[in-house]
């Protein structure tokens, strides 16, 4: 009480506040308007705007005051950073508080992947709300290191810092009924339930929002987003490395809709985050497309923090936390400083605040069983095979039909029509699974390249040219205890380690990024022109996202969740 009635007399401006934000434009999302004024803070909150005297004060002299900005779901594995890295890498550039949900980490850790990241993100200049992974594994299509259940997201759903359960990934489960992803949902009951449904529509699509699902990442189609506003769905507007849907589907926001769309990442990697930035780069990209600057800063604050039921965050007024972000041209819209409850902890690029110490770090979790020769497919006399069709930019991939190359009585890669081979071993339980398909779209004229990272299992995946590039990528992750790898020829060209989990580094930013440049430019050099390689074989066994993918139980049709043949 006494605290209150301290705050309570700063804001009647009876005795001074530790900080005024002195002659702001301050863009005020709770009325839609931009206001000149000052803004008094005080014990890291803001006590109110008006005249008001402090102990120090901070003349913006005419800059844009903003509140810090906001990402609505995000997988912080995918930046390949611990979360004080992570930090240093999007504070810079406005970023407030991410809803982060740690998926990949539970896949592969279970229930002690959720409390290393609640633990790891403790006491940084942004904050970190937990959703709690509602699939793992994701489908019943592939081999994960756990299996959550509802039971056990009943343990941690009373967490404070857990804000919902995350993307229910089994939709046709939701639609269905199925008594087990029903119950994940009754557990969300009260907080935020994230829905991730592509493609779906019609009626199973209101059985889906019937169901409680309340939000969806996955639209990139503007008509698909559409319909799921009109069935009452928050529209998160996807921006990430591989997933670039909001050109395709922003121009479903207008004044009136504004206040149910909000942005997200879902994955970006480390060096797109310094680059290009987070969610600053959507809110640019927004206004570049049409959207008023005031709405697309909305969609950044306010509508993220209000859907996700974040208190006190989002806004510049009174009782909210001070977490603001200052500019100079509401158009161009970069980030000059950044604040996080009245703290400068970034300026004009540069990270500012300290990060406490690391983390340990969890279990290994390298247990490989294979062979060479299970990577071999015999011809048999098939004619026609499946073959996964990557499309740039985007997470889903095409199924087309090829007539295979062989050779000695084995299929093999044609790097001429630029069909390589494409492995994915078990990684977690030695169970000695492998999966074995094809790929189009790479365009590697030679080694391979291999990775940890394999959503969302995160088993090991491999694209090469030739079995023993193959063999030699897979034996060096094993080495590396995970990680990723360029092979030319039977040589390592260049490689990023990532001991947590399978999927994350421990090395500082600057040296993650300059080892995944390396790696690009490796996979460049063996005839890539993909813009993100890794990434892209990240996704090729996301067995929930259409049409075809490959896990350690072989190809899948994504689109009916079931298995189906190499052949034709």
């Amino acid at each position: 009480m006494r605290n209150l009635n301290h705050r309570l007399a700063v804001a009647r401006g009876e005795i001074p506040a530790e900080l005024l934000f002195k002659n702001a434009r301050i863009v005020n999302v709770l009325s839609g308007e931009i206001h000149e004024g000052n803004v008094a803070v005080d014990g890291g909150r803001v006590m109110g705007v008006g005249d008001y005297k402090a102990r120090k004060t901070i003349n913006l002299r005419g800059a844009y005051l903003a509140p810090s900005l906001i990402d609505g779901h995000f997988h912080i594995e995918s930046a390949q950073l611990t979360a004080g890295e992570f930090a240093r890498a999007v504070v810079p550039h406005g970023t407030g508080a991410l809803v982060i949900d740690p998926h990949e980490y539970a896949n592969v850790l279970g229930l002690d992947g959720i409390r290393y990241v609640l633990e790891s993100t403790k006491n940084l200049p942004l904050d970190f709300f937990i959703m709690l992974p509602s699939c793992v594994p994701a489908t019943h299509l592939e081999t994960a290191g756990a299996r959550i259940t509802a039971d056990d997201l009943r343990l941690m759903i009373g967490d404070d810092r857990v804000a919902g359960v995350a993307e229910l990934m089994n939709y046709p489960g939701v639609y269905l009924g199925t008594k087990s992803e029903l119950a994940k949902i009754e557990v969300g009951k009260g907080k935020a339930i994230d829905g991730h449904a592509p493609g779906l529509r019609g009626k199973n699509l209101n059985a889906y929002a019937l169901a409680g699902v309340r939000s969806d990442h996955e639209s990139t189609e503007l008509d698909e987003a559409r319909e799921k506003l009109r069935a009452g769905m928050h529209i998160l507007v996807r921006e990430g490395s591989t997933e670039r849907n909001l050109e395709h589907i922003i121009g479903l926001v207008n004044p009136h809709n504004a206040a149910n769309c909000s942005f997200a990442t879902d994955d970006k990697l480390a060096g797109d985050l310094v680059n290009e930035g987070h969610i600053d780069f959507a809110v640019r990209k927004a206004i570049a497309h049409g959207v008023a600057p005031i709405s697309a800063i909305q969609m950044a604050t306010i509508n993220t923090a209000r859907h996700y039921r974040l208190q006190n965050l989002g806004a510049i007024a009174p009782r909210y936390w001070a977490d603001f972000i200052v500019f100079d041209d509401l158009k161009k819209f970069k980030v000059r400083q950044t604040y996080k409850k009245g703290v400068l902890v970034a300026e004009d690029g540069k990270y500012l605040a300290k990060n406490s110490a690391a983390t340990p770090l969890p279990r290994s979790t390298m247990n490989l069983r294979y062979k060479p020769s299970d990577f071999v497919v015999r011809a048999n006399g098939n004619k026609r095979i499946k073959v996964i069709e990557i499309v740039p930019n985007q997470i889903v991939t095409k199924q087309i039909i090829e007539k295979p190359t062989v050779f000695n009585g084995e299929i093999v890669a044609d790097t001429k029509r630029d069909i390589l081979k494409l492995v994915v071993v078990e990684r977690h339980h030695a169970t000695g699974n492998v999966g074995v398909g094809f790929v189009h779209g790479f365009n590697l004229k030679e080694g391979a390249i291999a990775s940890t990272v394999a959503h969302d299992a995160h088993n090991v995946v491999v694209a090469g040219t030739n079995t023993a590039d193959i063999c030699v990528a897979i034996e060096r992750l094993e080495r590396l205890q995970g990680g990723q790898v360029a092979v030319r020829d039977g040589k390592i060209v260049a490689e990023l380690p990532l001991p947590i989990a399978g999927l994350v580094s421990d090395k500082p930013l600057g040296e993650v990024i300059k080892r995944l440049d390396k790696l690009n430019a490796a996979a460049r050099a063996m005839g890539c022109k993909l813009e993100a390689p890794f990434m892209t074989l990240s996704f090729l066994s996301l067995s929930p996202i259409p049409e075809l993918k490959l896990t350690d139980q072989g190809l899948i049709d994504a689109t009916h969740l079931k298995k189906t043949s190499l052949f034709v």
